[in-house]
């Protein structure tokens, strides 16, 4: 493993594909070094050998076990001297269908990844945060943690539970000079879209949403946006115009917004 030789770290979850794969290589071109991490280590070779090996660490990490987060940052560190600049904490799961439709085993795992997930990263990471000057986590919700989305609803209220808890770190966070802040996508054409009703439905997500002509948009506005939200001022980071114009609508108009969720949920078979 090459070291960091000084230059700026991000440890980043969820990065043998989509959001995180290419936050990986949008860091990397600009000079970072990018430790890399996931469940699946062949993506996570792949990544590696685009961006060089000079250029990151990798490790398989299962973000529900505590004990593979302890050694991933014992191999970060190692690499960095002892630095995280940023913990990109993006590692993430979800089940589309009716809400009976899930097995209960499937929204108990969507939350160990998508909550319990970040809650283990923040805590593994905070020694080395602590110790980097500017440090900075970015936590991946997403607009469905604005708007409680039908057919998604537990993986709704897991990124409504990413939100709060960015908000109250960003403020517990203030006088260890760590800035907490949120990327909040719109759909984004990643591997989550194949997302089905169970692990091995035939009806995915992705399916619906061409049926319905809905705008999904390039991974690579995503990765942009955590460069914002690593160098920005502010919690919120949104990708797409329609995650803006959701920001905007359940804060100024909830009511409509309701109102038009409960209108446009589609007919049961």
């Amino acid at each position: 493993m090459a070291g960091a030789n000084g230059r700026k770290a991000i440890f980043i979850t969820g990065a043998a594909s989509g959001i995180g794969a290419e936050t990986a290589r949008h860091f990397a071109r600009k000079g970072w070094f990018c430790g890399l991490y996931d469940v699946n280590e062949m993506g996570l070779r792949s990544v590696a050998a685009e961006i060089g090996a000079e250029n990151c660490h990798l490790a398989k990490l299962d973000v529900t076990k505590r004990a593979d987060w302890a050694a991933a940052m014992d191999g970060f560190s190692a690499g960095t001297g002892g630095k995280m600049h940023v913990l990109f904490n993006n590692a993430g799961i979800g089940r589309h269908g009716w809400f009976e439709e899930i097995p209960a085993e499937e929204a108990d795992l969507i939350i160990d990844i998508n909550v319990k997930g970040v809650v283990n990263g923040v805590y593994a990471a905070l020694p080395l945060l602590k110790q980097t000057p500017g440090a900075r986590i970015v936590n991946t919700a997403s607009s469905a943690g604005i708007v409680g989305a039908p057919q998604l609803s537990v993986y709704s209220a897991s990124k409504w539970a990413v939100r709060g808890l960015t908000e109250a770190l960003d403020a517990e966070f203030r006088d260890l000079g760590i800035r907490v802040t949120t990327l909040m996508p719109w759909f984004v054409d990643t591997p989550i879209l194949e997302m089905g009703k169970t692990a091995g439905a035939n009806e995915k997500m992705s399916d619906q949403m061409k049926a319905n002509g809905a705008k999904v948009y390039p991974v690579s506005m995503a990765a942009e946006k955590v460069w914002d939200a690593v160098h920005g001022e502010d919690i919120y980071y949104m990708v797409g115009a329609e995650a803006d114009r959701a920001r905007f609508m359940t804060r100024w108009l909830p009511g409509v917004v309701r109102k038009a969720i409960r209108k446009n949920v589609p007919a049961r078979d």
